[in-house]
């Protein structure tokens, strides 16, 4: 749940309606599910590793042991800078709680959408300085509780953002089965606007490409646009190191599987929902800018409402969205200062600087449980947000946001990658052919690494492909993501938003190759610390497994203990 409220923030409500007239309502549910698959398979990457080695940071931890120390140590860097508060993370959620204070749907267009009132506007007489010194201060406050606190107090976010998307959900089916707009039938004889997919795509010089290439451009930065809502998977590996019982209860396991199919489920049906009410054509969910971010008025679902002239639920959608955008920044501080604390535990991971070491030390130091040190310093950066004051802050948050997606697609790219290397290592662990396991004759010890074995911590059918599948699509992803910046006339600021992230990760493994192997780069090698030797003590014991079915009798079918375990195993899921 803590992972579900970490992705649950301004993606979807306030990207949906970009989507939406990017691809149209069809391709645009069809993006989400493209774009969840592959954070999916990312996610069951990262997972099956953390399963097996639930170490502190395995966002660099386990690249560091299983591809290249410069590459995972540049992997935690780059994380950090994406999540942490700082130009790329949560300063994107207090510009945007700035925005969505400044709630104010043009008159002329109410009147164009029929609405029974002439004004629909919450625009509080207060600076956003102001808005974004108090939302930091209530940040601040929740990431000091003790992690078991913080966990039972994200769990209820999590609720509740669970219960508003369904509710959204519902909402516009009603809405749609009303026929309160003249859309000229049911979905399934739409004409357009209304039609599965748009047109054509508005470059930002105006020009209009359609047919096919107006489609596939439109796809593509749908997909892009629908990653930054799904940015949060990465969590559950976080918080493993943090984890109580997590061998016996198999969290990793559970938690990634059904992570990503709440997340896919529902940001699917909440597209294709309000993608029934709002035609992709309306003039506030139009955006040709290259990377822009809108404001609470631009939101799909609070257009919905509109056109279906609803009272009242304009203004609760819009406070949602502030709780939500508030709730994903304290977690996206929780996961910026596990992140770096993590990082201060690693002396290598720093340079051998008499200062810097002073302050890895104080990095890791931690207070009832907390490593302060490391929240208050992930949490200073949050100061950027101020500039949710500029003028041109919808184009500053759009950038913000480009940095944190490509900065993530980064390391899922270099998490899928490790997974291949760890897919091959345990394979030649499991069969006695590691050289660098000392007891690896010991059937036990060969057990431990055994992806067949029924007690394997956790097992993804197919995931070697899916390892594949992962690093091709964020590599793609990664290398065109700016395509639309090339384009006359090239914006510089849109350009290094795009493509800045790439060149820090590689600053970042230069400098670690130099710092490990020296000033010659023919002398650079891959330097990967393997550490199989240190696996957890145990594999899982907790029997029957609890994401398993286990019929009590299995040649009766319908008995008590067997509904019994039925709904047990129904409970797990669902909880």
């Amino acid at each position: 749940m803590m992972s579900f409220s970490q992705c649950i923030g301004i993606g979807l409500f306030l990207q949906n309606g970009r989507t939406l007239f990017l691809a149209g309502p069809g391709l645009a549910t069809l993006a989400y599910f493209l774009a969840g698959t592959v954070m999916w398979s990312s996610a069951a990457c990262l997972g099956e590793m953390t399963a097996l080695f639930p170490v502190k940071g395995p966002i660099f931890e386990l690249p560091r042991r299983f591809l290249d120390e410069s590459l995972g140590y540049a992997a935690g860097w780059i994380t950090w800078y994406a999540i942490s508060p700082n130009f790329s993370g949560r300063s994107a959620e207090l510009v945007a709680i700035t925005h969505i204070f400044q709630f104010k749907y043009p008159p002329e267009q109410l009147i164009a959408d029929g609405y029974p009132d002439a004004a629909l506007e919450w625009m509080p007489h207060i600076s956003p300085t102001v808005i974004v010194m108090i939302f930091l201060c209530i940040l601040l406050l929740i990431n000091l509780l003790p992690v078991r606190h913080f966990g039972q107090l994200e769990y209820a976010f999590g609720v509740i953002k669970l219960s508003f998307i369904v509710l959204m959900i519902v909402l516009n089916t009603i809405l749609h089965s009303w026929q309160r707009v003249d859309r000229g039938g049911h979905f399934w004889t739409y004409r357009a606007p209304y039609s599965a997919g748009s047109q054509n795509i508005t470059l930002p010089n105006g020009h209009v490409v359609e047919g096919f290439a107006g489609k596939l451009g439109g796809m593509w930065e749908a997909m892009l646009t629908c990653l930054f809502g799904m940015i949060g998977f990465e969590t559950v590996a976080i918080t493993a190191a943090e984890n109580r019982d997590l061998r016996s209860e198999e969290t990793v396991k559970l938690a990634t599987r059904k992570m990503s199919l709440r997340i896919i489920t529902l940001y699917t049906l909440a597209t294709f929902t309000v993608g029934l009410n709002v035609p992709y054509t309306h003039p506030l969910i139009k955006d040709t800018n290259v990377i822009s971010f809108g404001y609470g008025e631009n939101s799909a679902f609070v257009i919905s409402t509109v056109l279906n002239h609803l009272r009242v639920w304009p203004y609760f959608i819009n406070g949602f969205i502030i709780f939500s955008a508030s709730t994903a920044g304290a977690n996206g501080i929780y996961n910026a200062s596990r992140t770096l604390h993590a990082l201060a535990s690693v002396q290598d991971a720093w340079p051998d600087w008499a200062p810097i070491q002073a302050v890895r030390r104080r990095l890791e130091r931690t207070y009832y449980g907390v490593p302060l040190g490391a929240v208050l310093f992930s949490w200073a950066f949050g100061m950027l947000g101020f500039l949710g004051s500029n003028t041109n802050s919808a184009l500053i948050l759009g950038r913000m946001v480009r940095c944190v997606v490509i900065s993530m697609l980064t390391v899922y790219g270099i998490i899928a990658w490790s997974f291949l290397e760890f897919y091959k290592i345990i394979k030649q662990a499991a069969s006695g052919d590691d050289e660098t396991i000392d007891d690896k004759d010991d059937p036990s010890t060969r057990q431990r690494y055994d992806r067949n074995c029924p007690q394997y911590p956790y097992k993804s059918h197919g995931q070697w492909m899916r390892a594949c599948y992962a690093f091709t699509a964020c590599t793609l992803f990664i290398l065109f993501n700016g395509w639309r910046t090339f384009i006359s006339p090239m914006k510089t600021a849109d350009f290094i938003a795009c493509y800045i992230p790439i060149v820090l990760f590689c600053f970042i493994s230069i400098c670690y190759q130099i710092k490990l192997n020296g000033w010659n780069p023919m002398q650079w090698r891959r330097r990967a610390s393997r550490e199989l030797q240190n696996p957890p003590p145990q594999i899982a014991t907790s029997l029957p497994r609890r994401g398993h079915i286990a019929l009590n009798d299995p040649d009766n079918l319908f008995t008590t203990a067997n509904f019994r375990s039925f709904f047990q195993w129904v409970w797990v899921w669902m909880k």
